[in-house]
């Protein structure tokens, strides 16, 4: 990943009311979230949540599926796992580079 990607990344999920849906979509599990219980368990209205879904989106954090009338927003935990791998591939080296 590029330092780009991970700020970019960090950035949609800096805002609460995305880091509130990406935590509620990554709760679901692998089958996803339907956008309507999103909805109803943040009281969002549906145009600023398909705003915030679409950042989400833009940032490779989660993808949506349909499946008849329903929309269902799923983590890409791929994506998550390498912004964490990013911010952790590092971590400690300072002291071992002093040590030397």
């Amino acid at each position: 990943m590029t330092i780009e990607q991970v700020a970019k990344a960090l950035k949609e999920l800096g805002h609460p009311t995305r880091l509130a849906i990406y935590k509620g979509v990554v709760r679901a599990g692998e089958q996803g979230v339907a956008v309507g219980g999103l909805q109803e368990a943040l009281g969002v209205p549906g145009s600023t949540l398909s705003h915030h879904i679409s950042s989400l989106g833009s940032a490779g954090l989660i993808f949506q599926r349909r499946e008849g009338r329903t929309l269902y927003c799923v983590a890409e935990y791929q994506q998550l796992q390498s912004v964490i791998d990013f911010l952790q591939d590092e971590c400690c080296i300072g002291e071992y580079e002093q040590s030397k």
